[in-house]
């Protein structure tokens, strides 16, 4: 397996010391060391992440390194195709993929639905947008593959990448980024905040740990009717946005993420302009599903943020009984509201994923509404 500090120190070796982008559970123990460099930016998202890049190499003249789950490639399109792209802009950049639903002996090997599909158009994509790449694995001479790719990235001025696949790094270290255990864990809020709901009321979750707590406390209780966006990071929110839209007459609940939040902030514009809208945001200011990294906006206050964006009411929580207070008055009262908890990182082992054909779930949601 490859050691993640050696890895690191070849790409340094090879002029490439800036690195940016969103973690992925693949990387983990690499995206766990770029916490501890200075040279190094958490982006919100991976588009901005190229952008980010593009600044730095018209600044520098050297190559960024943009790393990033595959799942991320749908946000870096927009920028790989109308600004590094050759026949626009010309910039060369290193990325870092993290294959989840990879292809072995032309089989996707055993993941989630949504990583499947994926993994299973990630070489096409790549091959689409002109990327040159090479695939790595634990036994992959990545000293030859780094410095030939960046010989050929800076002599045509085109992106390349390694498509990384699972299990390719040592296990290296455990992300020391801790809060206080003062703080609850995200699994006792979530539990409070069901048992505060109406029954059938219907709410949407973003991709993640979350998502599959939610949906354990959901199948002990049988009380929401809950949409789990098992992908599409970010976007939880806009969902609820547009069944709140459909729906005006219902409160629709939103859970959130403070990394899926940070991923498309702007969307709570939208979602603010409800009558019906309840946004909940469980802030451990870390990437939790990944590997507990901290997030671009670790020092952020949402709450402020959320009265910025138009929601009529905002709260900032910590305890069970600030959290009660705030969802009850949300549900008693006709506008939008924006609840951000405070939360520490981490959860339990084994938690379930989703049990029934996604399809099926979807329907069962539908019929709810």
């Amino acid at each position: 397996m490859i050691d993640p500090k050696k890895f690191i120190r070849i790409f340094e070796k090879n002029s490439i010391s800036f690195f940016t982008g969103v973690p992925d559970s693949l990387m983990s123990d690499f995206c766990n060391l770029m916490d501890t460099k200075k040279n190094h930016l958490s982006s919100v998202n991976e588009g901005a992440a190229v952008a980010v890049g593009i600044g730095y190499y018209l600044a520098t003249k050297k190559l960024p390194v943009i790393y990033l789950q595959n799942s991320g490639l749908g946000n870096a399109i927009n920028p790989i195709v109308s600004l590094i792209n050759k026949n626009v802009f010309k910039i060369p950049m290193f990325f870092l993929i993290g294959w989840r639903g990879e292809i072995k002996k032309k089989k996707s090997v055993k993941d989630e639905p949504q990583h499947i599909e994926q993994g299973l158009i990630t070489e096409d994509l790549l091959k689409t947008l002109k990327i040159r790449y090479k695939i790595l694995n634990k036994n992959s001479d990545y000293k030859k593959a780094i410095k030939t790719l960046k010989k050929y990235s800076v002599k045509n001025s085109l992106p390349v990448a390694l498509l990384i696949r699972k299990d390719s790094f040592l296990k290296s270290r455990k992300n020391n980024f801790k809060e206080s255990n003062y703080f609850l864990s995200r699994e006792e809020i979530l539990k409070t905040i069901i048992k505060a709901l109406p029954k059938n009321i219907n709410t949407v979750s973003t991709t993640g740990v979350l998502s599959r707590e939610l949906m354990e406390i959901n199948r002990q209780k049988e009380k929401i009717n809950n949409f789990y966006c098992v992908g599409g990071m970010g976007h939880a929110v806009s969902i609820a946005n547009g069944i709140a839209i459909a729906k005006k007459n219902k409160k629709i609940v939103c859970f959130d993420g403070d990394g899926a939040s940070l991923m498309h902030l702007g969307s709570q514009i939208n979602f603010s302009q409800n009558l019906n809208a309840i946004h909940i945001l469980i802030n451990n200011k870390s990437h939790d599903s990944v590997g507990a990294q901290k997030t671009a906006g670790n020092k952020i206050n949402f709450y402020r943020l959320a009265k910025e964006a138009g929601y009529k009411k905002t709260f900032y929580c910590s305890r069970l009984i600030e959290i009660k207070k705030a969802v009850k008055y949300a549900l008693n009262h006709k506008g939008s509201f924006f609840i951000e908890i405070k939360s520490k990182p981490g959860f339990r082992k084994g938690l379930m994923r989703p049990r029934e054909k996604l399809t099926i779930m979807k329907d069962k949601f539908m019929k709810s509404l």
